[in-house]
């Protein structure tokens, strides 16, 4: 009886664990405070449109969930949402308007939806998690440049696909509920580079084994450089600044 008892046992706690890490998965939201700079120049045909942003601060909702499985093949995933937007100030003639000698108000909305797939290098090994993936970052932009006299208005909108390469390290603090977490998403190629990076702090509020909540803030960093003979325009921005937000453990 002790022998089954035991058998039982045992088979009870590896089916926990292996339930357990089908259904380990985090999620959380916030809030991003972001400030703008940076400049576009537009050269097409003889054009010579040129924005410089206004560096306003903004404050865009983010949303990111992760699912980490135990199948040694198969990616994990994560999924992100985030939202950067700015104004600023056009002159000039870009390819399907023509300011002319005036200056008017552009604004742009730059909606991103990032797909990750990744694999755990080092899964809390140590106190330390190394993950390495593919991110393909959808970008959904619309602008508007706003009606100034003699120049009526235009706007447009375009979806485009970004891929980069994904890395992530985090450091879990010994005998406390507080982690350290950095990730980067990056490309260059030719003259051009793109990369989106975060550091965090988050401190788990540990009321439940099922759902663990916790507070994360970090700041944010994002850079388009891109200056390439098949673009139209060379785009110099960035955005930068706090993230806070409240996130959840499965």
């Amino acid at each position: 009886m002790k022998k089954i008892i035991y058998s039982l046992t045992c088979i009870s706690l590896l089916t926990s664990c292996a339930m357990a890490d089908i259904a380990r998965a985090e999620m959380g939201a916030g809030v991003w405070m972001q400030s703008s700079k940076g400049n576009v120049n537009y050269s097409d045909g003889g054009a010579n449109g040129t924005y410089v942003s206004r560096e306003k601060d903004n404050s865009e909702l983010y949303v990111w969930a992760l699912v980490k499985h135990p199948v040694p093949m198969l990616p994990n995933l994560r999924l992100e949402y985030a939202s950067i937007k700015d104004d600023g100030l056009a002159t000039g003639k870009f390819k399907d308007f023509d300011i002319g000698a005036a200056t008017t108000t552009l604004s742009y909305d730059m909606k991103q939806y990032d797909i990750i797939g990744y694999y755990n290098i080092l899964d809390n090994t140590a106190w330390t998690t190394f993950d390495l993936g593919l991110d393909i970052k959808i970008v959904d932009a619309s602008y508007v440049a706003a009606p100034s006299a003699p120049f009526t208005g235009y706007s447009d909108s375009v979806t485009f696909a970004v891929p980069l390469l994904y890395a992530r390290v985090r450091v879990e603090i010994p005998s406390s509920e507080l982690g350290i977490e950095a990730d980067i998403k990056y490309i260059t190629t030719g003259n051009s580079t793109v990369y989106d990076a975060r550091i965090k702090a988050d401190y788990t509020l540990d009321f439940s084994p099922v759902i663990q909540p916790a507070l994360e803030v970090g700041y944010r960093v994002q850079k388009l450089d891109i200056d390439e003979s098949s673009v139209d325009a060379r785009v110099d921005i960035d955005f930068s600044g706090i993230y806070a937000g409240l996130m959840f453990r499965f």
